[in-house]
């Protein structure tokens, strides 16, 4: 592309900016977004967000913030919103970077020179408040960390939301922000490390009282208080298996079918069902090759279970609300591909209970922002295992929006703001409380609102049932391996669509 063409790109459509050169705001939309955080307990408003990704997750964020912010000032540009953008995004006049407000062009190539590198995303937020975009491609910038930085430094932002993926669950993100004066839309690095790790999450949930399913850690115990600080290495350990022969020996205690799985991995990434002990000899090497460095764990397999989620969202101030559920059970290598809720394969009660059990682990570390527990749900017994906490928000996050009636990249928003939930009119109308409504009414509610006890607060119905469908493409000639490529044709209810 260019520079005449990006200058066009850039300046069409309804950004209100030429060439990354963001829009004036008036002083009176600054003012009410300094009084809507002051007059619901705020601690620091925020003004302007970078957006650490891009693709679906930018698109989605920045629409919610301008939903809420017209809803909430009568403008949606009341927050400013800046994107990243590689050389490839730019190329393709990527949509994140043509509805942004202001964009900063970063290093392309993989995510580590941009969307994954701290030191490059904290840079962009500090240096310079007055370019739109500036082009980073300097040699110095290609440290992973060193990199990420440098992005922060940019656009003298208030706030960094990271999406999911990337350098969402990097904790050395919320720090290296802290340490700058940026709010980070997520946890706090404590409680991200602790539950973001897979071993340790699962150590946590049974301190915090969680059903975990037989698994290498299930002899270790560690006290409810440690929850808040780094488990000790040498009970970490006990958890772990270091050697096929360890391996064996932990699959033959939990029961075979297994699973071998990587601490760090994710994504289908990691992890091995295993039978017996030769196919443990045969796939545990494999697992370590995925995720290098990674321990290594091993869980019984769960058959005929389900795949169940709790949507979190919690405050500065210890308060936790279970957004309803969703069930994410159908699957193809290990990827979510239909996400729905509420749940409906387990009674009312036993939902209940998986809320219950979410809230109290996200207590037991002081958890802080948008986080789903999983668990897996076994259909013969009716028991619920933990399986992991997600630290940040997820794709399926629209299936809950839908039907709790809660924008959650705005309810991020007004948590880093340092606004209570009881406070946030959504969440009140959530639980049916005095005084809850849509944004539109936080005047009302910040004089007449009162504190209410979310542990005994009683959420109102699900609106309806949703179900979200993810599009996937395989090569049938490659193993059904994951691809892209052009959509030749569309099959849908006997028509056929052709591009």
């Amino acid at each position: 592309m260019s520079e005449a063409q990006r200058r066009s790109a850039v300046s069409g459509g309804n950004n209100g900016y030429v060439n990354g050169v963001s829009p004036i705001r008036s002083p009176a939309t600054i003012c009410e977004v300094d009084e809507f955080c002051s007059a619901l307990g705020g601690k620091k408003p925020i003004h302007s967000i970078l957006i650490a990704n891009n693709g679906m997750a930018a698109v989605k964020f920045i629409r919610s913030i301008r939903t809420w912010a017209y809803e909430t000032f009568g403008t949606e540009k009341a927050i400013l919103l800046v994107a990243m953008a590689t050389p490839e995004d730019m190329r393709i006049n990527a949509e994140h970077i043509r509805i942004a407000d202001q964009f900063v062009e970063v290093p392309g190539g993989t995510n580590n020179n941009n969307y994954a590198n701290v030191q490059l995303i904290v840079e962009v937020c500090i240096v310079t408040s007055v370019l739109g975009h500036c082009k980073r491609t300097d040699k110095q910038y290609e440290g992973f960390f060193f990199l990420l930085l440098k992005m922060a430094e940019i656009t003298h932002v208030d706030a960094v939301w990271p999406g999911w993926g990337h350098a969402s669950e990097n904790p050395e993100l919320p720090d290296a922000l802290n340490a700058k004066g940026i709010i980070f839309l997520g946890p706090p690095s404590v409680s991200m490390a602790a539950l973001g790790d897979k071993i340790g999450s699962s150590l946590i949930a049974q301190a915090a009282d969680v059903p975990t399913l037989p698994w290498s850690g299930s002899h270790v115990k560690i006290p409810a208080e440690s929850c808040l600080v780094s488990i000790p290495d040498e009970i970490y350990s006990k958890a772990c298996v270091y050697t096929t022969e360890e391996a064996i020996a932990s699959c033959q205690v939990v029961g075979y079918p297994a699973m071998i799985k990587a601490s760090w991995g994710g994504g289908g990434k990691g992890i091995r069902k295993v039978h017996s002990d030769d196919e443990v000899r045969t796939l545990f090497k494999q697992v370590q090759g995925e995720v290098p460095g990674s321990p290594i764990f091993i869980m019984k397999v769960a058959s005929q279970s389900r795949h169940l989620e709790v949507q979190l969202l919690c405050d500065q101030y210890g308060n936790v609300a279970a957004l309803h559920s969703r069930d994410c059970s159908i699957q193809r290598r290990h990827q979510k591909i239909i996400e729905e809720g509420p749940i409906t394969v387990a009674p009312p009660e036993t939902v209940k209970k998986l809320e219950q059990a979410a809230r109290r682990l996200a207590k037991c570390v002081n958890y802080v922002g948008a986080a789903t527990v999983e668990y897996l749900y076994s259909m013969d017994t009716g028991e619920y295992y933990f399986l992991e906490l997600n630290p940040r928000l997820q794709v399926e996050h629209p299936v809950t929006e839908w039907i709790a009636e809660v924008n959650l990249p705005a309810a991020q928003v007004a948590v880093g703001m340092g606004i209570p939930l009881w406070q946030i009119p959504e969440i009140r109308r959530f639980y049916g409380v005095e005084h809850g409504g849509g944004y539109d009414s936080w005047r009302k509610v910040s004089i007449v609102a009162t504190c209410f006890d979310f542990d005994k607060a009683e959420s109102t119905r699900p609106k309806g049932h949703c179900v979200a469908v993810r599009v996937t493409s395989e090569d049938p000639d490659d193993g059904f391996k994951p691809t892209s490529g052009k959509v030749q044709f569309v099959l849908s209810s006997m028509t056929l669509y052709r591009s």
